[in-house]
C-alpha cells in the first residue's frame, strides 16, 4: 500500500564564492514523495572488476530498503540497468517506461552539448579504474545481464537505459526532484544519458544520495588516497559544478552507509 509522505531533506552544495572557494553550504526542503523520482543507476548483477562487483553487492540490500521507502511514500522508481534492459522486455516496468507519453519538449535538451569546460577535469584520474592489486583485466564482452537481484523490481516502477524515456517518465510524473543513486559516480552517474550532466542541462532538480555510490578509482593513481576518499572528491566536484546532495539516513533514518573496507579518515 502506496502512504503518500513528506520527505524533508537536506541539500548540501559548494557554491563558488567570491574568493573562488567551495565551501559547504546546506539548505533545507520539504517534498512530497509522489514529487519525486528516483534513477538507480548501472546496479548490475556482475562486473569486470571484483571489487567494484563487490561493492555494488554490499551497498544493494541497503539501497534496496531506501528504495522501498522511497516507493511506499509514493516516489517513482527507475531502474537503469544500462545494457541489459533486453532481460526485462514485455514486463510491466519496462512497458511503462516504453509507453511513456512523449514530452516533444525535452528532446532539444538531450541532445544539446554539454559545457565540460566549464566544469572541469575530475579530481581522481580514473584511466586505470580497477582498485584492486593486480588490476582485473578488461574483458573483451561485459559481464552484465541484469540489475542486482538483492534490488526488488515492483509492477508499479519503470525500467529503461535511455535518456529520453527518462525524461518521459519524469515529466509524465511530475517530478519536482530527481534522486540518483547506483553507480559508477565519476562515470555513469554523470555520463549516461540519464546521467546528472543530462538531468541537470534539461532542467530537472537532481540530488545524488551521496552514501548510495560508488567510483571507479585506482588508488595509485592520481591523487593518490584511499579509494573511499577517492569517492568523497567526486561527490565534492558534482556538488560544486552539477547539483546537491542528500544521504539516505535523512529518508531511513540510522547513520548513512559506509562500504565496511572505509575506515575512518
Amino acid at each position: 500500500m502506496i502512504t503518500m509522505s513528506t520527505l524533508n531533506l537536506t541539500l548540501r552544495s559548494r557554491p563558488k564564492s567570491a574568493g573562488g572557494g567551495a565551501q559547504p553550504t546546506e539548505s533545507p526542503l520539504s517534498i512530497g514523495a509522489n514529487r519525486v523520482g528516483v534513477i538507480v543507476c548501472d546496479m548490475w548483477d556482475h562486473h569486470w572488476c571484483a571489487g567494484a562487483e563487490r561493492r555494488v553487492g554490499e551497498i544493494a540490500p541497503v539501497m534496496n530498503r531506501l528504495i522501498h521507502s522511497l516507493r511506499d511514500s509514493g516516489a517513482l522508481i527507475i531502474h537503469a540497468p544500462s545494457e541489459t534492459t533486453a532481460f526485462y522486455e514485455g514486463t510491466p516496468a519496462r512497458v511503462r517506461a516504453q509507453n511513456a507519453p512523449v514530452n516533444e519538449a525535452l528532446y532539444e535538451f538531450t541532445r544539446r552539448p554539454l559545457d565540460l569546460v566549464a566544469e572541469g577535469p575530475l579530481p581522481i584520474d580514473d584511466s586505470d579504474s580497477c582498485d584492486d592489486s593486480p588490476s582485473c583485466p578488461i574483458p573483451e564482452k561485459w559481464p552484465w545481464t541484469r540489475q542486482h537481484e538483492a534490488i526488488e523490481i515492483s509492477d508499479t516502477d519503470a525500467i529503461t537505459d535511455s535518456g529520453v524515456e527518462v525524461h518521459n517518465l519524469l515529466k509524465q510524473f511530475g517530478a519536482e526532484l530527481v534522486l540518483m543513486m547506483g553507480v559508477h559516480t565519476n562515470m555513469c552517474i554523470l555520463a549516461r544519458p540519464f546521467g546528472i550532466r543530462r538531468l541537470v542541462g534539461a532542467g530537472h532538480k537532481v540530488a545524488l544520495v551521496r552514501d548510495m555510490t560508488d567510483t571507479m578509482y585506482n588508488s595509485r593513481m592520481r591523487p593518490f588516497i584511499n579509494h573511499f576518499r577517492g569517492t568523497d572528491l567526486v561527490v565534492e566536484h558534482i556538488e560544486k559544478h552539477w547539483c546537491s546532495t542528500i544521504s539516505s539516513d535523512q529518508i531511513v533514518g540510522g547513520e548513512p552507509f559506509r562500504f565496511a573496507e572505509d575506515s575512518p579518515h
